[in-house]
């Protein structure tokens, strides 16, 4: 067995004889007590990093897990970034949870923290989705805000999503300043945990009604929901927060028949009926399409443990249920919903839609052809958040999105937003279904009009030391000797988002890239086939984010141009890997 090193030891005694708890003490001695070096390592070898976006872990004793004292040390660094900013100004966050274990008591600590350093708190008082906490810090006039979630991570995670003053989570500057402040604290000590009950102040209902109301002005296509209203929905929170709110957008639209799976209704951190709580996970969405079969329904909706992100499922022309993934849903968001402005004549040249640079450039020709501006962002929601508080006044954000089930309509939040989401995806279903087509024909349509995108993700897992060198090795390879063709076509242009530079292959001619540093290469082909590599940022994965397209003359083609560039997909991924 391997020992214990002594920097790791070191903190393990750290902890033993600091000033910590007895239960958290009692636990961190029975590990000790039982030799258990691996389980003892990986717990302490390191402190959780707070990272650009905030902290996420494994629950548990230890510097490397998530629990009071790492939580207390993210907020005592965040406290002190917002003091240092905003000296002698009163300073107000909002704090909200979603329905892991242990949730609400990492808020309260939070809450703790906070008001312990004379920050006014506004708190949630029971559960409530992430895209409510931006709005809250944006009604309030917050200049921060938390949200303790680990997205749609296993039960065993927890985490801790830190926000700016507009509503999303920091960026540039300012997130390495809140890490900086984060860093600084090297002893339990410095965090402040004695609650000032004066300055927390319980929020719930009141702001449920504001936000509801302002989904709800958004609504484009009213008459066709008055018309539709019977339209059968089915919907999961997958034992989440989306119980608290995605029923009422829908009841708010206009919707009078969904049917909530029940199974998946009550928040629930042990996430029982599934393996992970992801809606992007087929099994994940298992309940709500046999529901959804069992009583002919026209739609299924299914949001993550915090509601930011929303999966669905629709029927297709031979009845069965298939499901839609990230680039096909908010492509078909954006085609809707410029389709509908368009229609009611109020597209003026004043709008723009936003995407990720790894999200279907199908986005980027609807707009195009309806004459809306658009642009693309880093992958990170963040990085479209920021984007539309800096046209804010200028442009009107109509909606935006990315390739991992995100989206977001109107500008009422600074992050996704799975509860206008689910509102707007049943209006488009109604829209749709009031002109005579289902879903799944929009979709074809859609590809008739602009051309059949094909999009898929592969990840390569590379663990350990020598996994993050093999990962650093295949990035300088791809820079220094990008392949020639990609799937039988000419490479034509390298964009190597870490250099800032977007290369001509032929020409040589270099130009420059107006996006902040990341360590992102996209090799686009002469036949339009785009292939981004992306090592992960959380995992010991590098991501290939490869699209392809082609011409779909007729909806009856749909199965046979799939199936191609399906094969196309392949023949593009060997010749990366060769």
């Amino acid at each position: 067995m391997q020992a214990i090193d002594q920097s790791t030891q070191a903190t393990i005694n750290q902890w033993l004889s600091g000033n910590y708890d007895e239960n958290t003490k009692a636990e961190i001695q029975a590990l000790v007590d039982k030799d258990a070096t691996t389980e003892l390592t990986d717990a302490f070898y390191k402190s959780l990093e707070f990272g650009t976006g905030g902290l996420r872990g494994i629950m548990g004793a230890g510097s490397n897990r998530i629990n009071k004292y790492t939580i207390g040390t993210a907020t005592q660094g965040l406290a002190n970034y917002l003091n240092n900013k905003y000296p002698g100004e009163k300073i107000k966050v909002a704090i909200a949870h979603d329905s892991r274990n242990n949730s609400d008591y990492f808020a309260k600590i939070t809450a703790d923290v906070f008001s312990a350093n004379g920050i006014y708190v506004y708190f949630f008082k029971a559960l409530r989705p992430t895209p409510e906490l931006s709005f809250a810090v944006r009604h309030f006039g917050c200049k921060s805000g938390v949200m303790l979630t680990a997205s749609h991570n296993p039960k065993e995670y927890n985490g801790y999503k830190a926000y700016g003053a507009d509503g999303g989570q920091f960026t540039s500057p300012d997130d390495k300043l809140v890490i900086d402040e984060v860093n600084k604290i090297k002893n339990i000590d410095e965090v402040k945990f004695d609650r000032v009950e004066a300055n927390i102040e319980l929020i719930g209902e009141d702001v449920d009604k504001l936000y509801l109301d302002g989904i709800t002005a958004l609504s484009i296509s009213p008459e066709a929901i008055k018309r539709q209203h019977d339209l059968k929905i089915v919907y999961s929170p997958i034992h989440g927060t989306g119980i608290t709110l995605v029923p009422k957008a829908l009841e708010q639209f206009g919707f009078t028949n969904v049917t909530v799976v029940e199974e998946q209704s009550t928040p629930d951190g042990n996430f029982p009926t599934v393996v992970y709580p992801n809606p992007e996970e087929k099994e994940a969405l298992t309940l709500a399409m046999n529901k959804a079969k069992e009583i002919d329904a026209d739609l299924v909706l299914a949001t993550d443990p915090d509601a930011d992100r929303v999966g669905i499922a629709v029927k297709d022309n031979n009845g069965e249920w298939v499901l839609l993934n990230g680039n096909q849903t908010g492509s078909l968001l954006i085609n809707y919903l410029l389709s509908a402005w368009q229609d009611s004549g109020k597209l003026d040249g004043n709008q723009f839609i936003v995407k990720t640079i790894v999200t279907s450039n199908l986005i980027e020709e609807i707009a195009k052809k309806k004459n809306v501006t658009y642009y693309n962002t880093l992958t990170g929601f963040k990085y479209i958040g920021q984007l539309m508080t800096e046209l804010e006044g200028k442009k009107y954000f109509i909606g935006g999105g990315e390739e991992s089930y995100g989206y977001l309509i109107g500008d009422l939040v600074r992050d996704k937003d799975a509860v206008v989401s689910a509102a707007f995806i049943s209006e488009m279903t109604a829209y749709y279904k009031d002109k005579g087509a289902s879903l799944y024909n929009a979709l074809l349509d859609m590809y008739v009009e602009y051309g059949l995108y094909k999009e898929d993700l592969v990840s390569l897992t590379k663990k350990g030391k020598s996994g993050a060198e093999e990962i650093k090795a295949m990035m300088v390879k791809f820079r220094g000797n990008p392949p020639a063709t990609l799937g039988g076509s000419k490479v034509s242009v390298l964009k190597d988002y870490e250099l800032s530079q977007e290369t001509d292959l032929a020409t040589g001619k270099v130009t420059k890239l107006d996006y902040p540093t990341s360590d992102v290469l996209q090799f686009i082909t002469e036949d339009g086939s785009i292939v981004s590599a992306r090592p992960s940022g959380t995992e010991p994965k590098i991501k290939f984010y490869c699209s392809v397209n082609a011409p779909l003359a007729d909806r009856k083609d749909f199965d046979a141009v799939n199936a191609q560039l399906g094969e196309k997909i392949k023949a593009v991924m060997a010749d990366l890997q060769a």
